[in-house]
């Protein structure tokens, strides 16, 4: 953030990192800008809301186990849907015309997260059960 003058970050997660402010997560900056954001523009919490359009999440991942080789995985997978938009800078990351999804090894545990996000919840689960099971054939 420093290198690029990144005004604001942030995580999936909710956490806001404001330069002004300093460069650690704050969820009352978050907050404070929010707020300020409502006010500035003199709109509701809801009217600010109903002007956004509506996304679902799926949040899934795959169990592993040490003899599978995570990076052949996220390769056969980037590889597989080469003619998308894909994006391998953390993990790999399929945009399609309506939604996407994001695969990604844990640091911390022997898994595969699985995010995804559609125009609505039973699209983001199916998009998840689609790739698990996909890779779960790469696994056999």
């Amino acid at each position: 953030m420093k290198e690029t003058n990144t005004v604001i970050g942030g995580e999936g997660n909710g956490g806001i990192i404001y330069p002004a402010s300093h460069y650690g997560r704050d969820s009352l900056v978050g907050v404070a800008l929010f707020l300020s954001h409502l006010a500035h523009q003199k709109v509701s919490c809801k009217t600010l809301r109903d002007s956004y359009p509506s996304y679902f999440m799926s949040k899934n991942k795959i169990q592993l186990t040490p003899e599978i080789d995570v990076d052949e995985i996220l390769e056969t997978m980037a590889s597989t849907y080469k003619n998308e938009d894909v994006n391998t800078i953390d993990g790999v990351k399929i945009d399609f015309a309506d939604e996407w999804i994001h695969l990604r090894k844990s640091n911390t545990e022997p898994i595969i997260r699985i995010y995804t996000e559609a125009k609505s919840q039973q699209a983001a689960d199916d998009l998840a059960v689609r790739f698990i099971k996909e890779i779960k054939a790469i696994i056999a």
